[in-house]
């Protein structure tokens, strides 16, 4: 796409990016989107021992005064969990850690030993307490947060939100794969290559397809992956087994009204396995689903053909 400006940066243990359509923008677009990643990573990070989930995991059973973005982080989470009858759930962080992603991923060895541990080790979002009043946040004892599934996405869409507010430019915001967009598209929409990893380098041979609002959201198991023992390990958990989700997909993209909702559907489609077809089908949720065989299968209207010039954002 012509006359847009792009920028990129290591964030969230991934890359961020930004497109502009006003190229006079770029670099208080990346000012403002350091800004927005900076506040999410203070009040999300279960990496670093200052942030509001540390101190909430930290303290479980005692309400933690947080912040406004915490809050708003943890109810993103909960209604995750309610729209997906748990299938994605924001209390698999001692699951997470147990399985050995218990650092920031560039951090976690590739492999080592075996692994003995406790498939139970999934509470339930419904003990979380959320106190809008009070500012609080309260965790049962034996329950740690893990907001992986949704705060990627709630950063997109608050800093392409705010972004095309300030800026009166069209923008792109891409944490990884989940993309959000606000103001004026451009021409044809906002082209983006589709793939297991959103840090492949551009390919005229893989597809793409645009959007023109909303959010778009790729989750995968391919990537991040480590090994135990004999085991193999991905961060995608199934709540309802507090292990890595059986993989039946590889890749699953899904386009929404929000970047958080096609977040939530992707990583739910992940989780559900073969039944993710009719559950986005029922939702209307537009769906691209690549199985771990290389098999593609499409759903929620997805288009039947998608560009394949090469043009990518």
């Amino acid at each position: 796409m012509t006359g847009l400006r792009t920028a990129s940066f290591p964030a969230m243990g991934t890359t961020a990016t930004v497109v502009v359509t006003d190229p006079r923008r770029l670099d208080q677009a990346v000012e403002l989107l350091a800004g927005e990643i900076e506040a999410m990573d203070r009040a999300g990070s279960r990496f670093r021992p200052d942030s509001d989930i540390a101190h909430v995991n930290s303290a479980a059973g005692i309400a933690i005064a947080v912040s406004p973005l915490f809050l708003d982080a943890v109810e993103v989470g909960l209604r995750a969990a309610i729209v997906t009858d748990g299938v994605v759930d924001p209390t698999i962080g001692t699951a997470m850690r147990i399985i050995g992603y218990d650092r920031t991923f560039a951090r976690v060895a590739a492999t080592g030993p075996a692994i003995g541990w406790d498939l139970r080790t999934v509470p339930g979002w419904q003990g979380v307490v959320v106190d809008r009043v009070r500012s609080t946040v309260k965790v049962p004892v034996g329950t740690e947060l893990d907001l992986g599934a949704t705060a990627k996405a709630l950063c997109a869409d608050r800093a392409a939100a705010r972004l095309g507010a300030i800026l009166g430019s069209g923008v792109l915001v891409s944490l990884g794969g989940d993309i959000s967009v606000a103001g004026s598209p451009p021409d044809g929409g906002w082209v983006i290559q589709l793939s297991d990893d959103h840090a492949d380098r551009l390919d005229a041979g893989r597809p793409t397809v645009s959007i023109f609002d909303g959010g778009l959201a790729t989750s995968s198991t391919t990537v991040r992956r480590w090994t135990r023992g004999d085991d193999t390990y991905h961060h995608l958990v199934d709540p309802r087994t507090g292990g890595p989700a059986e993989e039946h997909w590889r890749t699953v993209t899904v386009a929404a009204a929000s970047c958080v909702d096609a977040n939530i559907a992707s990583t739910a489609a992940v989780v559900l396995g073969q039944e993710a077809v009719g559950w986005l089908e029922d939702r209307h949720l537009p769906a691209r689903l690549v199985h771990v065989g290389g098999d593609v299968t499409t759903a929620g209207g997805w288009p039947a053909e998608l560009v394949t010039d090469g043009s990518a954002c």
